[in-house]
């Protein structure tokens, strides 16, 4: 690759460090404020998590079509990073849950805008034969930092949410402003559309079939996300704050770490493999997770991390080929922004029916996803037969 479009894809890679710290410190702060300090139930805590993504979910889509319009709004991309700078202000001034589900909302809306760009652009701008692997790095990196920003929030948690905002707030202009000299260093690669021809790229994969089986997998993997996570994992284990973000945080490194080589081999070998077996292992996961032993709610945990961390730079790969590739990408991020609502909200209204005690204790909202898991296995089985 010319030194020009390397240099992009690297700053666009480093933007995913800088703005996961960002957004990664500001989760489990918000997730104790508004469990601990706002009172609110845990049905209340998956609405706030769940605003967020029902938000992106929105405006994913919005930014596809966005880009079909005309490329030189990618640059949005960053400003709308930056604008999330503004949004954590809020959080501390808030003294309900309702404001904050109101600030997650816009957070939601901004981050939907941003990111699938950035995986647009990062996906559009490498050469195929390397896309699954570019694109794990460009997620792996993500990994990284929401570790370390797991490990700010450990040691700032004294500092009060305020000054946790501010930082924050730094890192998000930051990687606003790296999307933005991104997207100058690479806009001359950038093809939001294509025409389709009979001789033109194509996608390896069904389309159809890949969006299928990220609904899917995105409903399962929503107990893992944001907010919910952090509490669940806190209460049903009694682990402190500090303990509980540390090592989500390694659970999420590790899984990413280990990702990288479903997508080497999804290069070099076999997409369709690698998608069956993501679809098998995230299928276990909330089963493995419900049973109430550190031991099982880490590895529930990991596999579906694992499982979703290695699908999601395949099905951009997948995607990427497809001549309306900016709304294709733009699309999957809105349609596993949805399901992650919808089995966000399962999991929180399922909450209150607590547990299963017999030989292992078992959690009941964990094991509402199994009808999912279920089509969910069928689904990446049928991979590669069309």
């Amino acid at each position: 690759m010319e030194r020009k479009r390397l240099a992009g894809i690297v700053l666009l890679i480093v933007s995913a460090f800088t703005g996961t710290i960002a957004f990664r410190l500001a989760t489990p702060a918000i997730a104790f404020y508004t469990r601990d300090v706002l009172k609110a139930s845990m049905l209340a805590v998956s609405l706030v998590s769940m605003s967020f993504v029902l938000a992106r979910a929105f405006s994913s889509v919005l930014g596809g079509f966005m880009l079909e319009k005309g490329k030189k709004l990618v640059y949005l991309g960053g400003f709308a990073m930056m604008g999330n700078a503004l949004a954590v202000q809020l959080y501390p001034l808030t003294s309900s849950w309702l404001q904050v589900f109101g600030i997650k909302l816009l957070n939601g809306f901004l981050n939907g805008i941003s990111w699938p760009m950035a995986q647009f652009v990062l996906a559009v701008t490498t050469p195929k034969e390397i896309r699954a692997r570019v694109t794990a790095v460009y997620f792996f990196f993500g990994s990284i930092a929401s570790l370390l920003g797991n490990y700010v929030y450990a040691y700032t948690v004294n500092l009060g949410l305020t000054r946790q905002m501010w930082i924050s707030s730094a890192f998000f202009v930051l990687t606003g402003l790296i999307m933005l000299l991104s997207y100058y260093l690479l806009y001359g690669e950038i093809t939001p559309r294509r025409k389709k021809t009979s001789n033109g790229e194509r996608p390896s994969l069904n389309p159809r079939r890949i969006l299928i089986i990220a609904s899917l997998m995105a409903i399962i993997v929503a107990f893992t996300s944001g907010e919910i996570t952090y509490v669940y994992v806190s209460e049903a284990l009694g682990l402190s704050r500090e303990r509980t973000a540390v090592l989500l945080g390694w659970t999420g490194f590790l899984s990413a770490l280990l990702s990288y080589f479903v997508s080497w081999l999804a290069d070099v070998r076999s997409e369709a493999m690698m998608v069956r077996l993501t679809a098998l292992l995230a299928g276990i996961s909330p089963i493995l997770a419900s049973i109430k032993t550190a031991p099982t709610v880490f590895l529930g945990i990991f596999l579906a991390l694992f499982a979703f961390q290695s699908f999601r730079p395949i099905s951009r790969k997948v995607l990427a080929s497809y001549h309306r590739s900016s709304l294709a990408i733009g699309g999957v991020n809105g349609l596993q922004n949805i399901s992650t609502f919808v089995g966000g909200m399962l999991f929180g209204l399922a909450y209150s029916l607590g547990e299963i005690h017999s030989v292992v204790t078992l959690n009941i909202a964990l094991l509402v996803f199994l009808p999912v898991s279920l089509g969910l296995i069928v689904e990446g089985m049928k991979v590669g037969e069309e």
